[in-house]
């Protein structure tokens, strides 16, 4: 008896368009442009899910390096200083303060500047 995969076509199919959904013209309800279109976004999916990580932390760098030299200190040096007072905060939290509570992030500088001084 032959198989005629007629409901587990139509279901992987329909899974696929779903998948498609939104996409300009014929990439999002034709099967064969749609399966490309879905492979190729999911691989970017993947990709980004990495780069997304680096954007971020260059984004922080960026936030942080402004706020250190509005407090008279290069990033560069006010890193060294906070890993030479042992004051262990990363980035992310620093670029927070940054943005959000500038008077705690210079007394951090402050507290990085000393630390190289001495």
């Amino acid at each position: 008896m032959r198989v005629k995969r007629g409901f587990a076509r139509r279901r992987k199919r329909t899974r696929l368009l779903k998948l498609a959904e939104g996409r300009v013209g014929r990439r999002g309800n034709c099967f064969k442009l749609a399966k490309l279109s879905v492979q190729k976004g999911l691989k970017y999916a993947f990709r980004d899910r990495r780069v997304k990580k680096r954007e971020f932390r260059a984004l922080w760098i960026v936030r942080i390096n402004a706020a250190a030299r509005m407090s008279g200190i290069s990033y560069s040096r006010l890193v060294r200083g906070l890993n030479k007072a042992n004051i262990a905060i990363d980035r992310k939290i620093l670029a927070d303060l940054a943005l959000n509570n500038p008077t705690a992030f210079a007394a951090i500088a402050e507290q990085a500047k000393t630390a190289l001084a001495a």
